[in-house]
């Protein structure tokens, strides 16, 4: 055999070392603000000083558009995404995600299989492994709101008791749960009646009485911004979101748990990501016991009960998991079979108004 001359040897050398060097390093998205600041704390720098793997954290606004795009255009720049449950079944299903196996996530801390220490809902899609327990609530500015104080979700569409602007994020799933619960539908009969032709005009109409009084927004980041400068009196939002600034920014804010639509975050993987093994190890250490645990910083509820003895007590009470009652569970079969044709309708009544 020739001897190789040493820029050659060289070159070889680099191209032997590309796929593992293209392994220690990876891009993860997820939705920014505290939470984002948490995920970076507990998961994402714990994550990097332990493995040796840079990982670039990007935020974006949720949904399957972008991933749909990168996806089907065959240039994936993302490898681990947090994705809201009411959007990872569809995304799932159209193939936008890879199937990860759960049989290869670590025990708990005290020794519990992964399949016993997650809560059930945390591992129902075989596209994701759950990270938090949340819910969608809408709050107000106590010292700006006036005597009336608002309590229940159909407070939240009565512009005559509780006047001003409401903020909600600009997409259907929830407003339209909150619309028809606003509107006396029973909470185990939302979905149900969401499913007819008649159900879903019933909530557009309901939406339509705020709609002169409606402030959009698109991503939770600036939920407690408009309720802090006044421009919106009633806000949605994750209630992360607002116990972030009650809590790091002294807030006067006070969050309506009732009509909350509580959901799961997991961490998935774009299908075709160009760092999939390391995306895959990333999310095992950041679904461990203590990773998880860390997410009470923004009151969100760990799903693993291993993560639970590490959660303050005082903190308990302002997790999603102690107002499930008065709730309602997000449907990620019913966003999947309904997502994209209740998308083009909203987006129709939104050019309408």
């Amino acid at each position: 055999m020739k001897r190789l001359t040493p820029i050659a040897a060289l070159t070889a050398l680099a191209l032997l070392a590309t796929p593992a060097l293209a392994q220690d390093r990876m891009t993860a998205v997820s939705f920014g603000g505290a939470y984002g600041a948490a995920q970076k704390e507990h998961m994402v720098d714990p994550f990097m000083k332990e493995s040796g793997t840079e990982i670039l954290f990007e935020d974006y606004s949720g949904g399957i558009a972008e991933m749909k795009a990168q996806v089907e255009a065959g240039n994936v720049q993302w490898d681990a995404v947090d994705i809201e449950v009411i959007d990872l079944e569809r995304a799932c299903a159209e193939g936008l995600l890879e199937v990860l196996d759960h049989t290869d996530l670590p025990a708990g801390e005290d020794g519990t299989a992964a399949a016993d220490d997650f809560y059930p809902d945390a591992l129902g899609s075989e596209c994701g492994v759950g990270v938090i327990y949340w819910a969608t609530v809408f709050a107000y500015n106590s010292e700006t709101i006036g005597d009336a104080k608002p309590a229940t979700i159909a407070d939240f569409f009565d512009t005559e008791k509780f006047p001003g602007k409401r903020a909600m994020r600009k997409r259907p799933q929830v407003n339209l749960e909150w619309a028809l619960m606003a509107d006396g539908v029973p909470k185990d009969e939302v979905y149900t009646v969401l499913a007819t032709e008649e159900g879903q005009q019933r909530a557009f109409d309901k939406l339509a009485t705020i709609k002169d009084d409606l402030v959009w927004f698109d991503s939770w980041s600036q939920a407690p911004q408009l309720l802090a400068d006044g421009g919106a009196t009633l806000v949605q939002s994750a209630n992360g979101r607002f116990y972030a600034a009650i809590v790091d920014e002294g807030k006067p804010f006070e969050m309506i748990w009732d009509g909350n639509v509580f959901d799961l975050d997991v961490w998935a993987i774009l299908a075709g990501a160009p760092n999939k093994d390391a995306a895959w190890e990333f999310i095992k250490f950041a679904t461990s016991t203590v990773p998880l645990s860390g997410m009470q910083d923004v009151a969100y509820g760990p799903t693993r009960k291993s993560s639970e003895k590490y959660v303050e007590k005082d903190v308990l009470e302002k997790l999603p998991t102690a107002h499930l009652d008065e709730g309602l569970k997000a449907d990620p079969v019913f966003w999947a079979d309904y997502g994209e044709s209740l998308g083009e309708k909203y987006n129709q009544w939104l050019l309408a108004q």
